[in-house]
């Protein structure tokens, strides 16, 4: 389509283990569309986060074609700087995925600073009234935060380059039922204000379904099926490892 901000076309990722190679992702494209919030789902394992490593420029042992927002990266080319800005990632982990010796203020700033913006305790600010921290934990370090603030200041980070594309990869698994959905409203709260697009992997079928526009369903590294929202609601697909996926307690 036109209106794409990313296209994937005929992505492969292979591992090695010992002597022998392993593809993780086999043959996959799907396009998701700017403004649009685009769903991976599938059992673990199946490949849907390896993807969003090789989107992210994290692993480079794949090949097929990326392109995002007009710029093409084929057969494990890794990304530019310009073009890893236009693209963020939240991780599954909110302390793992921050640094223990560094406050909220030097993991907010540093990227900017890396890049030479300008203004920026001003966005620093700016980004942590986006999700809900006032400035009192601005100089505060990830221990001295509780789970949900530390998935805020994760968010946080990846938005303060003010990239095109976010990827969520399982952002809430880690927290508590209450604080998943503190965190979930959030995004919804964010996509309203920013305009972001959003590339969202999870297991939970209830998450994607409240906060998707499209799905994709993975198995065994393939992708077997797109579904619209009306079928995520009826739990109604086509292919019989989705049909099997939502019949499964897990999914229910």
């Amino acid at each position: 389509m036109d209106d794409a901000l990313l296209t994937v076309s005929h992505l492969d990722v292979f591992y090695k283990r010992g002597r022998e190679s392993f593809q993780a992702v086999r043959d996959v494209s799907f396009e998701v569309q700017d403004g649009e919030t685009f769903g991976l789902i599938g059992g673990s394992g199946c490949g849907k986060s390896t993807i969003l490593l090789v989107l992210s420029g994290l692993d480079g042992h794949w090949r097929g074609e990326i392109v995002l927002d007009g710029v093409v990266r084929k057969d494990g080319q890794r990304a530019s700087a310009g073009h890893s800005t236009q693209l963020q990632m939240v991780f599954q982990d909110p302390y793992g995925s921050l640094h223990p010796r560094h406050t909220v203020d030097r993991t907010l700033s540093e990227p900017m600073r890396v890049r030479g913006l300008e203004h920026v305790e001003q966005r620093v600010l700016e980004v942590l009234e986006h999700v809900g921290l006032d400035s009192r934990f601005r100089f505060r370090y990830p221990h001295q935060l509780s789970g949900g603030q530390r998935q805020r200041v994760a968010i946080a980070r990846a938005l303060v380059l003010q990239p095109k594309l976010l990827l969520l990869d399982e952002p809430t698994s880690a927290l508590d039922a209450s604080v998943q959905a503190e965190i979930l409203n959030l995004l919804m709260d964010l996509k309203k204000q920013l305009g972001t697009t959003y590339l969202f992997v999870s297991h939970d079928l209830g998450v994607i379904g409240h906060l998707c526009d499209r799905v994709a369903v993975m198995q065994q590294g393939s992708l077997v099926e797109t579904l619209a929202p009306e079928n995520l609601v009826e739990l109604r697909g086509t292919h019989p490892y989705t049909i099997e996926l939502f019949q499964n307690s897990q999914y229910a």
